[in-house]
């Protein structure tokens, strides 16, 4: 008698609806993620005059137009600062993760695009590209913060042993950017004008969020909702928790700083599923 064979029937599918987030394909592409941040860091240097400088320069001049425009309306010694603490060292502290930030957004959002070749001929888990582009700027992050810690030994600013404690508000802050970049480039990936709205909304946001001043400047007499309310503007709760580390606030702000983290945990969950969601199309559009 002859064996009987019997068929097998594999059946390929598309998923409808929404698709679970797996975190492990995430960690098996890490050196994707890795080499694609490399080749961001090298393309952004690339034939430029001044390199690395610029990670510091932007900021200076920054701080620069703000102090003498501050110093011109209020005074000297009316500047929105931190008790104690001078509005350069203030301010820089705000602006080293806020450039993290902005620098983030802007990779991260095009990362769908400028990638394209790669995205319609290779399969690879699309959020990499979002995560490469969060990952690259952390170069120019360090940077600022070891010139923003010599500033501080400058003015006689010693960190606290508070100081211990800004690794968990340098991964807040990646994780602040990647919830907000995973929107905004799935978006992009589709509609085109997106990436013309970044800048404005990276403007907009630094004018609401306590960069050139500080919350209890502007929250000193509001009652706690109003806090809350201001705090789920994510990056209020990075700024004010380096503010907290590094120069030892006295009043730290912790409804604006747990109001940021609920908001960023909910855009981050929902940005994944949303990326995830779009993520079929992306081949076809991009």
């Amino acid at each position: 008698m002859q064996p009987i064979h019997k068929e097998q029937i594999i059946r390929i599918q598309a998923q409808t609806g929404w698709s679970h987030i797996d975190l492990i394909e995430l960690w098996r592409y890490r050196e994707l993620i890795g080499f694609l941040a490399m080749r961001d860091i090298k393309v952004l240097y690339k034939q430029s005059i001044l390199g690395i400088v610029w990670v510091v320069a932007q900021p200076l001049m920054t701080l620069v137009v703000f102090s003498t425009l501050f110093g011109i309306l209020l005074g000297r010694d009316g500047k929105p600062t931190l008790e104690g603490v001078p509005y350069a060292i203030s301010t820089f502290c705000a602006l080293v993760p806020w450039q993290y930030f902005a620098r983030s957004l802007t990779l991260s959002g095009n990362s769908l695009v400028s990638n394209q070749q790669l995205i319609t001929k290779v399969y690879f888990p699309r959020m990499v590209a979002p995560i490469a582009g969060i990952t690259a700027p952390i170069v120019d992050f360090f940077v600022a913060f070891t010139i923003l810690i010599g500033m501080m030994i400058f003015y006689g600013i010693m960190p606290t042993w508070k100081l211990v404690f800004i690794p968990v508000f340098i991964v807040f802050s990646m994780l602040t950017a990647l919830s907000i970049s995973l929107w905004s480039s799935a978006m992009n990936a589709i509609y085109r004008d997106v990436r013309h709205m970044l800048p404005f909304i990276v403007q907009m946001l630094m004018y609401i969020s306590p960069v050139i001043y500080t919350t209890e400047n502007i929250m000193a007499s509001q009652p706690e909702w109003v806090r809350i309310l201001y705090g789920m503007n994510p990056m209020a709760g990075v700024i004010e928790g380096f503010r907290w580390c590094l120069l030892g606030a006295i009043n730290p702000q912790w409804q604006v700083m747990g109001a940021s983290f609920v908001a960023v945990m909910c855009l981050l969950i929902a940005g994944m599923y949303y990326f995830r969601r779009m993520e079929r199309i992306f081949a076809d559009v991009v």
